[in-house]
């Protein structure tokens, strides 16, 4: 029987499949791409996949949320690793059709009549449009790669499209203009997760992330929480709020701690926790992996 794994992801030429590429970098695994992220999370919820992987944050926006719900109320799956990955957008079409001339770099911005992208992706690139394509009308579609096969799809219409190089090699399209986001610093976490164990001989940071939920009768007990960390002299690198969906005013804590679980400190904090009658989840503690450019 093949050991082989088979990894989840958002389709083929998204920063997702980038980060992928870039994390599993001369690894034997394979690659199952699906159109939305319920499909990615129910892959491996249903044993098809080994792991799932899940954009989580990133630098302009924030949380995705809806990734964080589905986390933590559709499914149960640990986490296995987080590193980040670099969300570059770039502006992708026809050169042919978007030059006098058949450069890409001669592109004419009265040529292109209609951008397409992510809403994410779209609402990273805002600055960009404003200033060189104020007149062209914008869509928003399931992710950045089917906006660049829409655009390859539809030639002769002025169409263009936000997305990944690797998304505009697949459709043989050009990239007209690169890194096209607001922000030169836009980066996207990414966490692994699945039921299959994870392991990487070069992690040197570990994380642990927990949910915690208070006691109603308890006034203070978010202070006694983060006490019980802060006296250990545990960092706690994100701390956020989320509805319990249970009943209007009724709010868990999404808690990364920067510590690994088997560290002599951690249980402590947690039985601390539990003590004043929190309920704690472990979502998982695993490594931490920081981006190499290569």
């Amino acid at each position: 029987m093949s050991s082989r794994k088979k990894v989840a992801l958002l389709p083929r030429g998204t920063v997702s499949d980038e980060a992928v590429r870039y994390m599993f970098r001369g690894q034997d695994v394979e690659f199952v791409y699906c159109k939305m992220i319920a499909d990615v999370f129910q892959s491996t919820a249903n044993g098809h996949t080994d792991w799932s992987v899940i954009p989580i944050e990133n630098t302009i926006d924030g949380s995705v949320n809806l990734h964080i719900d589905w986390l933590v109320h559709e499914v149960d799956l640990p986490i296995r690793a987080e590193w980040v990955f670099p969300s570059i957008q770039n502006l992708i079409g026809d050169a042919s059709e978007l030059s006098s001339d058949g450069n890409p770099a001669h592109w004419e911005a009265d040529k292109i009549k209609k951008v397409m992208s992510h809403p994410v992706a779209m609402a990273q690139c805002l600055q960009f449009v404003r200033s060189r394509l104020p007149h062209a009308e914008l869509e928003t579609l399931n992710s950045t790669a089917e906006a660049v096969r829409t655009v390859k799809s539809n030639p002769g219409k002025g169409w263009a499209a936000f997305g990944t190089k690797l998304a505009a090699a697949d459709m043989e399209l050009d990239v007209l203009e690169e890194g096209v986001t607001d922000h030169d610093n836009n980066f996207t976490r990414f966490l692994l997760v699945g039921n299959a164990p994870y392991e990487n001989a070069t992690a040197t940071t570990y994380k642990t992330s927990i949910l915690v939920t208070l006691p109603e009768d308890y006034p203070g007990a978010l202070h006694q929480v983060l006490s019980a960390f802060a006296w250990r002299r545990i960092n706690l690198s994100k701390i956020e709020s989320r509805p319990t969906k249970k009943k209007l005013g009724s709010y868990y804590f999404y808690i990364d701690v920067e510590l690994a679980l088997d560290t002599v400190l951690m249980p402590a904090a947690i039985a601390e926790i539990e003590a004043i009658g929190c309920q704690v989840r472990l979502l998982g503690s695993y490594p931490s992996l920081p981006y190499e450019q290569t």
